[in-house]
């Protein structure tokens, strides 16, 4: 699949995937949640003050590293992933995938999802964001922008959720306004692996197993008791000398 290209009606030029938002159970219907779902209770406040506090602590009493040690490590992680593959979901669950570079802006992000809109909903703004914690992924935003996507923390893979200025677009029951030719190369969302695998069976052994009798037996006694009681067994016979 490809990447449909910022002029109007022009073809894909880059690899890309779309995937049709999950059919729901007719048995058990989405129901909305309410606004107070996302009202954070004195509890997670609590605890994402702890957090946050934790890594400010963390930040401030580890040693400066020095220009070359930060290069490293920034090389190290380039190296280890070269491509971030990025997933965009929309309202209605619908999804966009696609590979950059790691060493790639969030505006790359940006303009391929801009770029796969329809031409009636290309100048509506809209926002990249991350939940849960809700990080917003600006493009205004300077701590944002200068950044790489390895440097955003994500790398290898991340799904970014969007949201259109517009609320009419933001309906969970309102199709991805995507270009008529990406929404017919939609397919199914692969399901996640073992979900269909069958337990694997267990294999009777060729062999018996050893009796529990004969096994403690021989494990009880000691070798040296073996040999004491063979001496006391020998026949008065062979050995007259000692009765």
């Amino acid at each position: 699949m490809s990447t449909p290209s910022s002029s109007t009606g022009d073809t894909p030029t880059t690899e890309f995937k779309v995937y049709k938002p999950p059919i729901a159970s007719t048995s058990t219907p989405l129901q909305e949640l309410p606004d107070s779902y996302f009202t954070p209770s004195p509890a997670d406040l609590k605890a994402a003050q702890a957090t946050l506090s934790a890594r400010t602590r963390s930040l401030v009493d580890a040693p400066l590293q020095l220009r070359a040690q930060r290069e490293a490590a920034e090389k190290s992680k380039r190296d280890r992933w070269p491509t971030t593959t990025i997933r965009v979901r929309f309202s209605d669950r619908t999804q966009l995938e696609k590979i950059f570079p790691s060493t790639d802006k969030i505006r790359s992000v940006y303009a391929f999802v801009r770029s796969s809109l329809r031409d009636d909903v290309k100048p509506i703004k809209f926002i990249l964001y991350q939940s849960p914690p809700k990080r917003d992924l600006l493009v205004s935003d300077p701590n944002v922008r200068d950044l790489s996507l390895a440097e955003l923390q994500l790398s290898p893979s991340s799904i970014l959720l969007l949201r259109f200025t517009d609320e009419s677009l933001n309906g969970t029951n309102v199709p991805a306004p995507l270009l008529p030719s990406i929404t017919a190369r939609a397919i199914e969302l692969p399901k996640p692996p073992g979900l269909d695998a069958e337990p694997p069976k267990k294999q009777k052994s060729a062999t018996p197993p050893t009796t529990s009798s004969s096994a403690s037996t021989e494990k009880k006694i000691p070798k040296w008791m073996k040999a004491g009681l063979s001496v006391q067994i020998v026949s008065p016979l062979v050995h007259p000398f000692l009765y």
